[in-house]
């Protein structure tokens, strides 16, 4: 096959996998029955104040999360890596408890927003359509979104200093990890920053993979966030 061919064939994957590489595909279960509807998601638990001090409301206007997913493989090049944002974090904090739960929607999010992008370190803005077929792909054939519309998150600070205790529920699966982060307390107002890495393998997501895995989707994805009560 000549050198035209090769790349001919190898952008031709491309689109029919929606334009850009895409984040991976979750593991697929064996056709069953039609059975009903799963349960809608449950509401997050809220912190209930004490005398202590006040039950905080995260602030959805001011707070952020942005997960990064690279590309990989021999031709990765042909493909793009992926920023995908949730402006609409919503939960509450109880200082005197050490806790806080939060939840954002899966269908709220943004996909590759072209300052995030930069601030991410990525230079090449895909086009609409592109995005659009990520954002589409992402929802239905990724994380199932209608099933699983909701991730919930829920975290404990077990001492001054130490890194956070956190339980995340994506796409049905709870993991615990201890992520360090930066918290600030100054007039009322609790920011809490910090970055980790995640696999997605360790919630049931298999990394993208076309073309004996010329083309595929990086297991580890960067996390961000930036959350403010008010």
């Amino acid at each position: 096959m000549t050198h035209k061919k090769i790349i001919i064939t190898a952008l031709s994957a491309l689109y029919l996998l929606g334009a850009c590489a895409q984040m991976p595909a979750p593991v697929t279960a064996p056709a069953a029955p039609a059975a009903p509807a799963p349960p809608a998601a449950p509401a997050v638990p809220t912190p209930q104040a004490d005398n202590a001090g006040p039950l905080l409301r995260i602030d959805t206007a001011n707070s952020l999360i942005v997960a990064t997913v690279r590309r990989g493989g021999v031709l990765a090049r042909l493909g793009h890596d992926h920023v995908v944002a949730s402006h609409t974090v919503t939960g509450s904090v109880s200082p005197s408890q050490n806790r806080a739960d939060f939840t954002f929607r899966l269908d709220e999010m943004k996909i590759d927003e072209a300052d995030l992008r930069q601030i991410a370190g990525l230079e090449k803005q895909p086009s609409a359509d592109a995005i659009e077929g990520t954002r589409h792909n992402m929802l239905t054939k990724v994380l199932d979104a209608e099933r699983y519309p909701i991730v919930n998150v829920h975290a404990e600070r077990v001492a001054d200093g130490q890194p956070l205790q956190v339980s995340i529920t994506l796409h049905g699966v709870t993991r615990t990890l201890a992520i360090p982060v930066e918290l600030r307390e100054e007039n009322g107002v609790i920011t809490v920053k910090g970055t980790v890495n995640l696999k997605q393998t360790d919630f049931g997501l298999t990394p993208f993979s076309v073309m004996a895995g010329a083309m595929s989707v990086q297991d580890q994805m960067e996390l961000r966030f930036d959350l403010r009560t008010k």
